[in-house]
């Protein structure tokens, strides 16, 4: 089989599989199996596979049939222009929370030596874009579970800010709010289990515990806003990134709180990805 036959039968595969980027999932799995860049996948198109590497596109097709998420299979995504290493156990990095970073990164633009606070952080990836782009920036990460951290660490190495420090503990306890911060950022789990039906069958992979928020979806959104908030410096801002439809309910919770120029960010589709505001 050459390199161009396996890639259209990835395609047709991936297709059959209904997975929604079959296209774009096919030349990953290509350029993960050959190590080739794209171009060189289109240079080397008649060059045949080693038996090695066909074993291991069978195996990486046995696992998408059953939606087993691409990321795990490849082990790492890009995020922000870094790279970062996933797995069983922590949430995958996702395009639509680039939109906070671009919120969270506006509003550092022109501080130096600010002190960013990151709840929730699963594999690092907002903590760490944020220490990537601002260099003086002194990064606190908290996340709880053992296995997420560890993927965090592995993180912080890989795209080398020193400048992160990690913090094991519960968000839902008020973990790392005993300091004063610029900006407190999250990603907090937000999926109601109503709705974990209804969401898209690679997210049955992901660990429950970084996508569940409670019975309507907001317990974090409401702990977080009423137990960092005088973590805040003054003038400091709390961002969120937030699931569909649930923008004006953060936005309520932000208000009870007495959270002040409060607003909306959409991410590449449209939708209100991220809900703001400052003390």
């Amino acid at each position: 089989m050459t390199v161009f036959e396996a890639y259209n039968d990835t395609k047709r595969k991936l297709e059959a599989a209904k997975i929604e980027d079959f296209v774009f999932e096919a030349k990953q799995i290509i350029r993960h199996i050959t190590g080739f860049s794209n171009a060189e996948i289109i240079m080397n198109a008649n060059t045949s596979l080693t038996e090695f590497q066909q074993n291991k596109l069978i195996a990486i097709l046995k696992q998408r049939a059953i939606r087993y998420p691409l990321q795990y299979i490849l082990g790492e995504w890009g995020f922000y222009g870094g790279s970062y290493k996933v797995g069983p156990g922590v949430l995958i990095p996702r395009a639509d929370t680039e939109t906070l970073i671009d919120v969270a990164l506006d509003f550092l633009k022109g501080r130096e030596n600010v002190t960013v606070l990151d709840l929730c952080t699963g594999s690092g990836c907002i903590a760490i874009s944020i220490a990537r782009e601002k260099k003086s920036a002194e990064v606190t990460a908290v996340e709880k579970y053992k296995e997420a951290l560890r993927y965090a660490e592995e993180n912080i190495k890989i795209n080398e800010t020193d400048n992160v420090e990690l913090v094991l503990g519960d968000v839902l306890e008020g973990a790392a709010s005993d300091r004063k911060y610029d900006l407190i950022v999250s990603n907090p789990p937000y999926i109601p289990p109503s709705e974990m039906g209804i969401t898209s069958p690679e997210v049955a992979f992901e660990p429950e515990t970084a996508l569940l928020g409670g019975e309507d979806g907001l317990d974090f959104y409401r702990a977080i806003a009423e137990n960092y908030k005088n973590s805040l410096k003054s003038g400091g801002m709390l961002i969120f990134e937030v699931g569909i439809n649930e923008d004006v309910k953060v936005k309520e919770i932000l208000e009870e709180n007495e959270f002040q120029n409060i607003a909306f960010k959409k991410d590449a589709d449209g939708i209100n990805r991220v809900v703001f505001g400052t003390v």
